[in-house]
């Protein structure tokens, strides 16, 4: 990949980036309250509300894993994605008036509404755990990809596009994210549909050729679709995705966030589904550019890098087969995925740490007090993101840090189960609910440090920190999650028997909602 980037590529992107910056000045003048900071005052359309949950969900870690998986293998990744509308078609119908109805803002006011504050506690420090580690990750790894392009050191491409995500979000609030988000989203899929179609007509015989190759070489498809917990097949995908889906739209603050900032109810579920049905199809598109990359290799026949790896080919074909400003829409497609995940996660990381701990412990704070804090809160996050992504480029993306990440991993566990038992439980009660918690922690400690490799650095290779031999964890890595789900809400529905308190309010659980449901049919009959 040695080609210098065109001058016309190379404005391309940093007008993309610009863009951001000045978006975020645009709606800095409607920042006067939090309201409108974290949730933009109920104002935004439901369509525009769909757009940004779906490109926060489509991270620059799609863009380029993605087409990689599908380079090596075949569809099986996707499994996830199409478990998620299959899942949510039903139960969007009932988290989000169930949210908008109990929460002001922040997604674990709920748990602590349903089980107490430490539940409350557990499950927002496991949020900030996991998006601060996922921040970090997107930051490196859009920097290790678009560095070759631009001739840029990783490290400063790291610390420049961290300030302008900062002063996007830092100025325009929650209604500067999703605007930028809708900009973003229209570049992805724009950007994705452009190599799609040269892949598709390029290769001599165009896209019967293409499509032709990739049946023959079996790189369409789901499979395995043997009934094996231990390998990634199409089983573990589904079971994975069943709890992705539930976990993405009913515990994480970075959706539930934008139900808030719908008009109403209705509005609400419009933008919920706007997101899934718009993500899936996104989610195939880049599947199907690593199959079409498989496909123009074997076509054309040319030549790729001794030993290249699966996720360099589609940088790599960007590189050598992009004509002259195609390749800087690709690459600010590429950083526009990036900047509509990590805008997000910083707003909503601020939002967490006013509404769940400051306000929480300083309810007679002002407003302004809270203002100021979510913008401290903001920078702080955007800083410590960028920290973390130059000691991967540091570390090269191994090691201690890695340790670290899946330890998060493990006092955080079982977020889904902890949800679904307050949802569909009225008997579970917070002392049953802390042995739940207690049981997953332990259980997701054990199959972590059992089955995951490890490599310190020291010459002794890849090894997992505690080996039990036959005893050892040995399902797909996949299943860990799905498992400590479930432990946590059978542990803890079964532990709040031993626990003598009253049912809890229907109106916090599904209950409620079909009481209503019921009662709205009475009333129309």
């Amino acid at each position: 990949m040695e080609k210098t980037l065109h001058w016309i590529d190379f404005t391309i992107v940093i007008i993309s980036v610009a863009l951001a910056i000045g978006v975020g000045l645009y709606f800095s003048r409607r920042q006067r309250n939090t309201e409108n900071y974290f949730a933009g005052s109920g104002k935004i359309p439901a369509w525009a509300i769909g757009i940004s949950i779906f490109a926060t969900l489509i991270s620059s870690v799609t863009f380029l894993a993605y087409p990689g998986a599908a380079y090596a293998g075949n569809w099986i990744l996707l499994v996830q994605g199409l478990m998620v509308p299959v899942v949510l078609v039903g139960l969007i119908r009932i988290i989000v008036p169930l949210f908008r109805r109990v929460i002001r803002l922040s997604t674990y006011e709920y748990f602590e509404r349903r089980f107490g504050l430490f539940a409350r506690i557990y499950s927002s420090i496991a949020f900030i755990l996991t998006h601060f580690s996922k921040m970090g990750t997107v930051f490196f790894l859009v920097a290790l990809a678009v560095s070759p392009f631009l001739g840029i050191d990783i490290r400063t491409i790291v610390i420049l596009l961290g300030i302008a995500i900062i002063l996007l979000t830092l100025l325009g609030g929650m209604e500067g994210v999703i605007w930028m988000d809708v900009i973003q989203g229209f570049l992805l899929i724009g950007g994705g549909i452009i190599c799609a179609g040269l892949l598709l007509f390029k290769p001599e015989g165009g896209p019967a050729s293409v499509i032709d190759t990739a049946i023959k070489s079996n790189k369409i498809g789901f499979g395995p679709y043997d009934w094996d917990l231990t390998q990634l097949t199409f089983i573990v995908m589904v079971f994975n995705g069943i709890f992705y889906a539930i976990q993405k739209y009913g515990t994480d603050q970075t959706i539930v966030q934008r139900y808030m900032a719908a008009k109403n109810d209705a509005a609400a579920k419009k933008a919920a589904y706007i997101g899934v049905f718009m993500s899936v199809p996104v989610w195939a598109l880049f599947m199907f550019i690593g199959t079409g990359l498989f496909a123009y290799y074997q076509i054309t026949g040319s030549p790729l890098p001794e030993g290249i790896k699966a996720d360099a080919v589609f940088p790599h074909f960007m590189m050598t087969e992009l004509p002259v400003g195609v390749l800087g829409l690709i690459l600010a497609a590429l950083i526009a995925a990036a900047i509509s995940s990590l805008d997000s996660d910083m707003n909503c990381l601020a939002a967490i740490g006013v509404e769940d701990y400051y306000v929480r412990f300083r309810p007679e704070s002002t407003d302004r007090q809270r203002l100021r804090l979510a913008r401290a809160l903001v920078i702080l996050s955007g800083v410590a993101a960028v920290g973390v992504a130059l000691v991967y480029v540091h570390w090269g993306g191994e090691g201690v840090l890695g340790v670290v990440f899946e330890l998060y991993a493990i006092f955080s566990a079982g977020i889904v189960g902890l949800f679904l038992l307050g949802l569909l439980s009225r008997r579970a009660n917070k002392q049953g609910l802390y042995v739940g918690i207690a049981a997953a922690v332990l259980f997701t400690a054990y199959a972590m440090l059992t089955s995951t490799g490890f490599d310190f650095g020291d010459g002794r290779g890849s090894r997992v920190l505690l080996d039990l031999g036959d005893w050892n964890f040995k399902h797909h890595k996949y299943m860990l999650g799905v498992y400590s789900h479930i432990v946590l809400f059978t542990v803890g529905y079964f532990a709040s028997f031993f626990f003598k308190t009253p049912l809890a309010d229907k109106d916090l659980t599904i209950y409620g909602f079909l009481e209503k449901r019921k009662q709205e049919k009475l009333n129309n009959d």
